[in-house]
């Protein structure tokens, strides 16, 4: 996966850093993934999406932002070009990811850009 620079500003963050998934991503039919890592004050974060039978696209993105209060905000370019903005909250352990593409080069990856995406801490950073 792909590694974005999200840089942390104020107060104490809710602990994001780990691995994320959903592994019966659109009804079982994909797999969602979330790497977030911290260094100093920088956060790292990377996703991608696949259909688990190998079909249609297969999107990788990254992009930075910015902490706002208990929310993970940024921006986001794609392997196919697409863009889009998106934030991450946490949800005890777990953590809620919501993606809003906003230039759109390739419309099969959009299935993956959703709201209010739930991926499940798999390990600690």
């Amino acid at each position: 996966m792909l590694a974005a620079c999200l840089l942390a500003r104020g107060g104490d963050a809710p602990n994001w850093s780990g691995e994320f998934t959903d592994k019966k991503f659109l009804n079982g039919m994909a797999v969602f993934q979330m790497s977030i890592n911290r260094s100093g004050n920088a956060w790292h974060v990377a996703f991608d999406a696949v259909y688990t039978d190998g079909h249609g696209a297969a999107p990788e993105a990254e992009g930075p932002g910015k902490v706002v209060g208990n929310t993970l905000q940024f921006t986001f370019k794609d392997t196919f070009s697409n863009s889009g903005t998106g934030t991450i909250t946490a949800a005890g352990d777990d953590i809620i990811v919501s993606l809003k593409p906003t230039h759109v080069a390739e419309a099969r990856c959009l299935v993956f850009y959703k709201q209010n995406i739930r991926l499940k801490r798999v390990s600690k950073k």
